[in-house]
């Protein structure tokens, strides 16, 4: 069996300053830590988008955001203008700012503290100190204010706010929990990777995330990962959900264990104790699922007379220039003058009087945003497939927006694109989206604003959608009742920017013009998953609204999986792609390489370049 991946190189994940060559053109990844923009810097990315790249910005699932066709030899340029605005601090560390965070951390009033300030310590730490320039571009960082959102994105380092002031330090999964002082989170954030860099080092693998460690004592083969390669910043959810060492019960104790992390964080001043450990592999419990993120609509602060905060998103996480503008603009006029993008591909824009905040909310629906949990676009997700990415089989954009069209809500359109066509039984390949046309009239359904794009409603009375009202970690639809498993559409087995957490619709290409639709990751304790079922693209909506049912209606009934979409079902281990047990990864081809994060990102071929 072979060992741990022993890597002859350092991973290949975009930057600003290191482009991708993808198949659609160049593509920047440039890092947002926390989420955190303020007004002029995220106009400063609207003009970017249109005039270097293809008039749009995507957001990943580590709420970075992504520019792509841009010219190959454009990097000097693109960093001239990242540099006055501050969106570049660091050349040698531009890609290892990688920061999640609580997005609604501060404004709503859960949580147990604000830890804004956590997130732009811990960036200001990283910057200055030359060793961790060493991590790799997939390795994460998270802060979390208590409600658990941030935590449950599978994290390499995480800080957890505490009730009563303190801060929880955790790495990877079922690592080491140790707690700190609230004045140490950053610090001991930073010493944690350090600490990580220390292990990597003594055990010769060059992992580039803690789960790639190999544990001590395990053996041959424990830790294996496999060689992935290619520009991915995407060990962050890619491939089909699979358990950690750790939480599978793998023997040996993980190389960066409480001794190791403990020495490093008391060399650094961090006074630390033993945090509580959890039960070994509990598994899924009533309610778990992908922290969903805020749910689209407003965000009241606490107290009377307060403010609120607007929470948005766009179709598969694209947003035109247009619309990025009228963020930073609504930021500018009504807000705190700051932006913040989510882990989830939405934006939340902060600072707002409760009176300006539903005519704010009503202008971004008119653009073709995302601002209500009815919207047939919220909680659906896809990387970036055809003609963006070689290894896509599908063009799975084009096919998510007809799937969208034709299930129980409204038609719909790739953002900037054509209008879904009508449903085929056959492989969709849809023009290449072009920049929005000013149209002559809205058309039924929709407004001016973003052309075929149609609004998304409003709660059931016509209000903007409160939706401070939902609980912590929860999204709820306009009806109150819980939201229904996110939707991910994948060109191929990598599945590239995919949930984490529990249950998902996982909507798999598979090579012969056909979608395998299944319920993947962990559902709720006394619920089964239905069989995987295969369909051609027209009928993948009626496959997808029966999977959602199935997982949400308790013991899965393989009749009612079909939703008799093609009298077919797959089972599982199949030849088109579908996990083994307990969802683990099949192998990977020869030289199938990993791939960035968020929107599934480029073609996974390794020609990134420093211009």
């Amino acid at each position: 069996m072979p060992g741990p991946p022993r890597r002859s190189r350092d991973d290949a994940c975009p930057g600003a300053l290191r482009l991708h060559i993808a198949d659609d053109g160049a593509l920047a990844r440039i890092r947002l830590p926390g989420g955190f923009l303020t007004s002029r810097q995220a106009h400063c990315l609207a003009s970017i988008a249109e005039d270097l790249g293809n008039g749009e910005l995507e957001l990943t699932s580590r709420g970075n955001v992504q520019v792509r066709e841009l010219p190959g030899d454009c990097g000097r340029q693109l960093a001239d203008r990242l540099r006055p605005v501050g969106l570049l601090p660091s050349d040698t560390h531009e890609r290892v700012r990688n920061v999640v965070v609580s997005p609604l951390t501060g404004l709503d009033g859960r949580g147990c503290a604000d830890v804004g300030g956590w997130v732009r310590e811990l960036d200001a730490l990283l910057c200055a100190n030359p060793g961790a320039a060493a991590l790799s571009g997939r390795f994460l960082f998270a802060v979390d204010d208590g409600r658990g959102d941030a935590a449950a994105l599978g994290a390499d380092v995480t800080i957890i706010a505490t009730p009563g002031g303190g801060a929880e330090l955790r790495t990877g999964a079922g690592g080491p929990r140790l707690r700190v002082a609230a004045e140490d989170a950053a610090r001991a954030a930073v010493t944690a990777a350090e600490a990580f860099l220390h292990a990597a080092a003594e055990s010769g693998t060059r992992a580039w995330r803690v789960r790639d460690l190999p544990r001590r004592g395990a053996g041959p083969g424990a830790g294996e990962t496999g060689e992935s390669g290619g520009p991915a910043e995407s060990g962050e959810r890619t491939g089909p959900p699979s358990a950690s060492a750790a939480s599978s019960g793998a023997a040996g104790r993980p190389a960066l264990d409480e001794a190791l992390l403990g020495r490093h964080l008391s060399r650094a001043g961090v006074a630390w104790t033993p945090a509580e450990q959890p039960p070994p592999d509990p598994g899924p419990r009533e309610g778990d699922s992908p922290a969903p993120g805020p749910a689209p609509g407003l965000i009241r602060a606490p107290g009377s007379g307060g403010r609120c905060a607007l929470s948005v998103s766009a179709p598969l996480g694209r947003y035109t220039a247009a619309q990025w503008r009228l963020l930073a603009e609504t930021a500018d006029r009504s807000g705190d003058a700051e932006i913040r993008t989510t882990p989830w591909r939405g934006v939340v824009v902060p600072g707002l009087s409760r009176d300006a905040g539903p005519a704010a909310l009503r202008r971004l629906a008119g653009a073709g945003l995302v601002t209500a949990p009815g919207s047939p676009w919220y909680a659906i997700g896809s990387c970036t497939g055809r003609p963006g990415c070689a290894k896509s089989l599908a063009d799975v954009r084009t096919d998510a927006a007809r799937a969208v069209g034709t299930g129980p809500a409204e038609r719909a359109a790739v953002p900037g694109g054509p209008a879904a066509a009508p449903a085929t039984d056959g492989p969709a390949r849809a023009p290449r989206p072009a920049a929005p046309a000013a149209p002559a009239g809205p058309a039924p359904g929709t407004t001016a604003g973003t052309a075929g794009v149609p609004v998304p409603p409003t709660g059931a009375s016509g209000v903007p959608v409160d939706a401070s009202a939902a609980p912590a970690g929860t999204a709820a639809s306009d009806d109150g009742t819980a939201a229904p498993p996110p939707v991910y559409w994948s060109g191929c087995e990598r599945r590239c920017g995919r949930p984490g957490g529990g249950a998902w619709i996982d909507v798999l290409a598979t090579g012969d013009g056909a979608y395998r639709v299944a319920v993947s990751g962990a559902l709720p304790e006394g619920r089964t998953a239905p069989r995987p079922v295969r369909v051609p693209p027209g009928r993948t909506a009626a496959a997808i609204a029966a999977a959602r049912a199935a997982s949400t209606a308790g013991a899965g009934h393989p009749a009612h999986a079909t939703g008799a979409a093609d009298g077919t079902s797959a089972a599982p281990g199949g030849a088109e792609g579908t996990a083994g047990p307990r969802g683990e990864d099949r192998p990977q081809q020869p030289g199938h390489p990993g791939t960035p994060d968020g929107t599934g990102g480029p073609d996974g071929t390794t020609r990134a370049r420093t211009p």
